[in-house]
């Protein structure tokens, strides 16, 4: 071994090497997508289901829910009249919801005027 490469190999050696610290933006993207958005995503799409199946057309035409947080549901109506009848029927509304979709753990439906 000559003593160019024998002090290249100390040198080596004593360097401190460097971390890699970048992350690459899809494997970020996916851990966040893995972990906070799809359990959500899943959530909604129980509920939105199951919100289809206990509504008639008729009632579905004129509502959307649009957001799901802790437990509680936010549908927004197209008109007063049709507000005031999903507000008759909430009670019921919300025990059908927390029966077909237990782990949802849905407590309250808001509804309000677009």
């Amino acid at each position: 071994m000559d003593q160019q490469q024998y002090l290249r190999d100390i040198v080596k050696w004593r360097k401190p090497r460097k971390r890699k610290t970048e992350a690459l933006l899809g494997e970020m993207l996916g851990k966040i997508m893995e972990k906070q958005i799809s359990p959500k995503q899943g959530v909604y799409d129980i509920i939105s289901q199951a919100w289809e199946q206990l509504l008639p057309e008729q009632l579905r035409q004129h509502c959307k829910i649009v957001d799901i947080n802790a437990g509680r549901i936010k549908v927004l109506v197209d008109s007063p009249s049709y507000l005031h009848e999903f507000r008759l029927c909430s009670c019921q509304l919300l025990e059908e919801l927390q029966k077909l979709c237990p782990k949802a753990r849905v407590k309250k439906i808001n509804f309000s005027l677009s």
